[in-house]
């Protein structure tokens, strides 16, 4: 608990949820992190944190007093950005003026020919190549800036 309350969360969980809130200028709350909450948590023995191998037990105990089990029984869903969708449709102007063949071969950075194959079967729907293309995206963005 105390590894995530400095590390996990500040650097990666509450980034992500304040990034995308102030996005769309929403405000948010993280009552898990009011400081009673906290120390009330710390102090329960293990037995009440994980119990047969079922984590937050006693959280769990008191959400079924109150909301549906099927709320509390279920995946975890994260912050995922569908930007392979994007890369196909409202970036992909942007990504294949960042991508253009001439641009890459002048800059001389990359494999045209694997980046440009990347990217046509990204956006044929054949290939997810998202999270590769994003680097080279993000390269291709700081370059420019560099050489402004």
């Amino acid at each position: 608990m105390a590894y995530d309350l400095i590390t996990y969360l500040p650097t990666d969980i509450l980034t992500k949820v304040d990034r995308a809130a102030m996005a769309v200028s929403l405000e948010t709350r993280v009552p898990f992190l009011d400081l009673n909450v906290i120390e009330f948590s710390a102090s329960l023995p293990m037995e009440f944190k994980i119990r047969n191998g079922v984590t937050k037990w006693a959280l769990r105990e008191v959400l079924y007093k109150h909301v549906p089990k099927d709320l509390i029984e279920r995946p975890k869903m994260g912050f995922g950005v569908p930007l392979d969708q994007w890369l196909r449709g409202p970036l992909r102007d942007w990504a294949e003026t960042l991508l253009d063949e001439k641009r890459l071969h002048q800059e001389g950075f990359f494999n045209v020919e694997f980046v440009r194959n990347k990217w046509l079967q990204h956006l044929s729907g054949e290939q997810n190549w998202h999270h590769q293309l994003w680097n080279v995206l993000m390269f291709q963005m700081w370059l420019h800036s560099k050489n402004l």
